[in-house]
């Protein structure tokens, strides 16, 4: 895709990644919405464990770059957000994620911030 380029959406379906040793790296990108964002943490738990064994054994496996966007009513409600800041330090490049919230009535906590939209 490029800038301005129509993309088709689905909800539902099968959530799997499976890359195997020799593939070319992919760009993924992976959208959620309150507590869809489980089999997607899921995903992006096993890039990093890939991210991590491609740095330490060179072990044929070439992980290209994940962008999250996940969005839920306020920052209480978006799961994992810990975790998904954590592997954002850990991995800085290649794991990126925007939260949105919609109706959020308190102040978002520093930490979020400078990956948060919304209201």
């Amino acid at each position: 895709c490029t800038l301005d380029s129509e993309v088709a959406l689905r909800v539902g379906g099968d959530f799997f990644f499976d890359p195997q040793p020799g593939d070319s790296p992919v760009k993924l990108v992976l959208i959620a919405g309150g507590v869809g964002i489980n089999p997607l943490f899921s995903i992006l738990l096993h890039i990093a464990d890939l991210q991590g064994y491609q740095e330490g054994k060179g072990n044929g496996f070439k992980i290209g770059t994940v962008k999250l966007y996940y969005s839920a009513k306020n920052t209480r409600e978006l799961l994992f957000k810990k975790n998904i800041l954590g592997l954002m330090n850990a991995f800085p490049g290649k794991i990126t994620c925007r939260f949105h919230v919609t109706q959020q009535s308190s102040q978002i906590c520093k930490e979020l911030q400078p990956h948060v939209t919304g209201k």
